[in-house]
């Protein structure tokens, strides 16, 4: 077999290198998204070529039949199919570097399944055994503590503590394990950890019932959670905080608040004045804003105290912003100075900064509601700049455009140009040594987390790599982004470097991988490249197969009828859904798409890349309840959806660091941005 493969690649300098070319080792690793594939075991069965060349096949054999058994293992774990799982445990631990996964993927699911004791020593013995690979006994250690909590085993829990990964569910445990075995908890700290789900919602449970936290602290939460319209969570905080007959009540007025809301007398009760409340701020979901702000104040304001009062008119306010209705700053205004959740905080900004003729005294007063840590984010750093400079207090702005400008998202940049700074790009760090780089290959939580990139394992690996950069300094962390860069896994590339403080490496942290193929793909259409890179860098961080919890793949993360639609407009015959992770198929229909999307929406950068997040008739609704021009930073801070705001910010950020990097010439953002006019609101034939 060498023989033949090697007069195969007679023409090639490097034997390995071609099979490693024929066989898929080079670039591809990017692709690997948590789905596994046949490429995956004919890259095994390449390893035993590559060892026939050295005349190592018996050898290698082994290796290859243990590593195939981790790829099986894996695909039997995402089909939740245990017992085959188990059958593959003793050949996988052959594999060297994480051939202990699949017996931790098996023992993770026994614990999670709680249907026998916790198997205390066995479990030890995998610590001891696992004692080189600080990931997996962490998360061994979360997993049994979490068992050992759902068992009453609280002392155990207590014992395994601290862990690094951790998560909501294993910080309340803990909480709860402190509480039963006699440590005084707070219901400060009890709300603090509290996040729904299995764990907190027992660990809540038990608090409520011992007096730890209070009517008031679940008052605060269940609103947060119907503000957000978490209607199922509210539901189960719902029935901590009311009786049978309240939570008949409850039921009712989320079905229909009006209608709950004629049939009641003032309320007399601490509960019944909070289903009053809820009934209020419900009704302005409805759509007759104005009308439920009128029955408010003049039926039932007066039967609520301040406090509920300011509540129900920051709801209002909220949903009134939410649906670009122009009454929002003025019910906002009658909210008062109590504090809210940071979502409600925010919106009343966004609502000031809507009006026709802002009233900066405003903006800035609704700013200073905000806590201390909520001030001091980019977004409210820039707009209390803006309203300060435009009530004269020029040295005081100057001061916040400074703070803010140290970054280098989609504020930082408007913060520099409002100081008059030219946009440019940082300087270029020293360049990764071949001893750091080295360092970053020989680091076994790093090989551990390729191997599973490369098994295709990417919510396995994911973790790995980032639980392994903890305590790196710059240095360490660049070159384990140059790592991730050889391997072609370019959101470990961008996300890694930008965790270094002080050393700004924009080839790592705006990498442009493909060899210049997506300029190319986008100069076809008459697309700037930059605006293209900048879209893919925040769709799929250049991961190929990348897809998205709603069903959109590839690099530009295309929705499968939109992929087939533009593909029937542009002529593309052979299309294929199979097809839409191929890089051209991907790149022509994202592309094609996206010149569309600006071509239909008057060729705004801002809109069209709304359009692209959220369907290209979005935009056009939003451009329509404007109550005059606005400046595309205002249109872009005050889109209704959070992932398309936070969306059109980074995207449009990013373009400009990729143009400075593409054409080393001058960039404007908020030339990029423009204004926004209102138009009328009218069908899209985009998809």
């Amino acid at each position: 077999m060498a023989a033949t493969l090697f007069s195969i690649l007679s023409g090639m300098v490097d034997q390995r290198a071609g099979l490693s070319k024929m066989f898929g080792f080079q670039g591809q690793r990017y692709q690997k998204n948590g789905n596994l594939s046949y490429g995956w075991r004919y890259k095994v069965a390449g390893l035993v070529i590559l060892a026939g060349l050295s005349g190592g096949v018996a050898a290698q054999a082994p290796l290859a039949a243990s590593s195939e058994a981790v790829a099986s293992a894996h695909e039997a774990m995402q089909k939740k199919q245990w017992e085959a799982l188990r059958k593959l445990v003793p050949q996988a631990a052959a594999e060297p570097l994480v051939g202990a996964y699949p017996q931790f993927w098996l023992v993770r699911q026994q614990l999670r399944a709680g249907t026998t004791p916790v198997p205390q020593a066995q479990l030890q013995s995998y610590l001891d055994q696992w004692r080189d690979d600080a990931f997996l006994v962490d998360r061994l250690k979360g997993e049994w503590i979490l068992a050992s909590v759902r068992a009453g085993d609280y002392a155990q829990a207590l014992q395994l503590a601290p862990v690094q990964y951790t998560n909501a569910p294993i910080n309340c445990a803990l909480l709860m394990a402190r509480h039963m075995t006699g440590e005084k908890v707070s219901g400060e700290e009890a709300m603090s950890t509290f996040s729904p789900g299995g764990m907190c919602w027992s660990m809540l449970d038990e608090f409520l019932a011992k007096g730890v936290v209070g009517w008031s602290a679940l008052q605060w939460e269940l609103r947060a959670m119907l503000e957000a319209n978490r209607t199922g969570d509210a539901q189960r905080m719902a029935a901590l905080m009311f009786d049978a007959r309240e939570m008949r009540d409850y039921a009712a007025l989320m079905k229909a608040p009006e209608k709950w809301l004629a049939g009641q007398q003032p309320p007399k009760t601490l509960a019944q004045r909070e289903l009053v409340a809820i009934a209020l701020a419900r009704t302005a979901r409805g759509g007759q804003r104005e009308a439920s702000a009128e029955a408010f104040q003049k039926r039932w304001a007066s039967h609520l105290p301040e406090a509920d009062r300011q509540w129900v008119w920051a709801q209002m306010g909220l949903v009134a912003v939410l649906n670009g209705d122009n009454l929002a700053a003025q019910l906002y205004r009658r909210s008062g100075p109590d504090a809210k959740t940071d979502y409600n905080h925010a919106w009343e900004v966004r609502a000031e900064l809507r009006e026709p003729k802002i009233d900066w005294k405003r903006v800035e007063a609704a700013i200073l509601k905000m806590s201390p840590r909520q001030q001091q984010e980019t977004a409210w750093l820039y707009w209390r700049a803006r309203a300060l400079s435009a009530l004269g207090k020029q040295e005081e702005a100057r001061q916040l455009y400074v703070a803010t400008s140290a970054t280098d998202d989609f504020y930082g940049l408007l913060a520099r140009e409002e100081l008059g700074m030219a946009l440019s790009l940082p300087p270029v760090p020293a360049p990764v040594s071949p001893a750091e780089l080295a360092e970053a290959q020989a680091n076994k939580g790093l090989q551990r987390a390729i191997r599973l990139f490369d098994l295709g394992a990417r919510n396995e690996a994911v973790p790995v790599w980032a639980f392994t950069l903890r305590g790196m300094d710059d240095r360490q962390l660049r070159a384990a982004a140059e790592l991730a860069r050889q391997e072609h896994i370019y959101d470990r590339v961008i996300n890694t470097s930008l965790l270094a403080r002080n050393e700004n490496d924009v080839s790592q942290r705006f990498v442009a991988p493909f060899e210049g193929r997506v300029s190319v793909k986008a100069k076809e259409v008459g697309l700037e490249p930059a605006w293209v890179y900048g879209l893919i860098r925040q769709e799929s961080r250049f991961i190929m197969d990348a897809r998205s919890r709603v069903g959109a793949s590839g690099l530009m993360q295309l929705m499968p009828a939109t992929a087939k639609w533009v593909a029937r407009k542009i002529g593309m015959n052979d299309f294929t859904p199979s097809s839409v992770n191929d890089f051209d198929t991907n790149t022509i229909l994202g592309t094609s798409y996206l010149s569309m999307v600006l071509n239909d929406l008057g060729g705004s950068q801002v809109l069209a890349t709304a359009g692209y997040n959220a369907g290209p008739g979005r935009p056009v609704q939003w451009r329509a309840r404007l109550a005059g021009p606005v400046e595309g930073a205002i249109f872009a801070e005050t889109i209704p959806f959070t992932e398309t705001r936070l969306y059109v910010k980074n995207v449009l950020a990013n373009t400009v660091f990729y143009a400075l990097k593409f054409t080393g010439e001058p960039q404007s953002l908020k030339a990029r941005l423009g204004t926004i006019a209102p138009r009328p609101t009218r069908q899209v034939a985009l998809p």
